[in-house]
C-alpha cells in the first residue's frame, strides 16, 4: 500500500476527462500570464477598474464608466478608428468630472452635427503623436527651461509645466489649466494620462 501511495506522488494521479487521460499535479497552480503582466506593470487600475496594456485606447476607455462622456464624443465625431489605430498616440483623457467643468451646454453644442469640425478639433487637441510618458514630458519641460510645447494631432499646442507639488500641468491655447491625475496608463497603441480638465483650442478661421 505504501508503494502505491509513493507511486502516485511520483507520477501524479491520472484521471479521465471526456475520454482523455489527464495527469493531475499536486503542485499549486499559478496564473503565470497574470503574474507576468502584474510584475511588468502591464495592468494599471484607474477608478477601481483595471486597464490592460494589451488593449487599445478605445477598449480601455470602454472599461471605465468615468470616461463615458469622452467616449460618447469620440464616437459622435467618428474618431473611434483614430484611437483604435496602430498609433502610437499619447492621449490626455478628460474624465466625466472634467467635462462637467465646462460651461453649461458647451458639450451639447459641440455634439451637434453643425459643430463636427469644432468637436474634432477639441478631441484631437488632447492627442499627441508618439508615446510621451511622464518621464519624457518632464524631460521636455526641463529642456525647455520650465515649459514644454506639445503639438497635438489637431495642430494646436499645449504648454506643459510642473507645479510645486511635482504635478504636470497642461495649459491650453486659451490659458485654461488641467492637471494630470493619473499618468502612464499603457495601451497597445500608445499611452493615456487622465486629466481633470478639458483642453479647448483657439477658434480658427476656415
Amino acid at each position: 500500500m505504501q508503494k502505491i501511495i509513493l507511486l502516485f506522488i511520483l507520477i501524479g494521479i491520472n484521471i479521465t476527462v471526456y475520454g482523455q487521460k489527464v495527469a493531475m499535479s499536486s503542485a499549486p497552480v499559478t496564473d503565470s500570464v497574470r503574474v507576468k503582466i502584474n510584475k511588468s506593470k502591464k495592468v494599471k487600475t484607474v477608478d477601481g477598474v483595471d486597464m490592460f496594456a494589451a488593449k487599445d485606447i478605445i477598449q480601455n476607455l470602454t472599461l471605465d464608466p468615468e470616461f463615458s462622456m469622452l467616449l460618447k464624443a469620440i464616437r459622435a465625431d467618428g474618431l473611434t478608428g483614430t484611437f483604435k489605430s496602430k498609433g502610437p498616440i499619447t492621449l490626455f483623457a478628460p474624465n466625466n468630472a472634467a467635462f462637467r467643468k465646462l460651461p453649461a451646454g458647451k458639450l451639447d453644442t459641440l455634439m451637434k452635427p453643425a459643430h463636427t469640425v469644432d468637436l474634432c478639433n477639441v478631441l484631437t487637441c488632447h492627442a499627441v503623436s508618439g508615446i510621451l510618458n511622464k518621464k519624457s514630458i518632464a524631460k521636455k519641460i526641463r529642456k525647455g527651461k520650465g515649459t514644454a510645447i506639445l503639438t497635438t494631432l489637431a495642430g494646436c499646442t499645449i504648454k506643459a509645466t510642473i507645479d510645486e507639488n511635482d504635478n504636470i500641468i497642461l495649459t491650453d491655447e486659451n490659458g485654461n489649466k488641467s492637471m494630470i491625475e493619473t499618468d502612464d496608463i499603457e495601451q497597445s497603441n500608445g499611452i493615456i494620462h487622465v486629466i481633470n480638465g478639458v483642453l479647448i483650442p483657439k477658434t480658427r478661421a476656415i
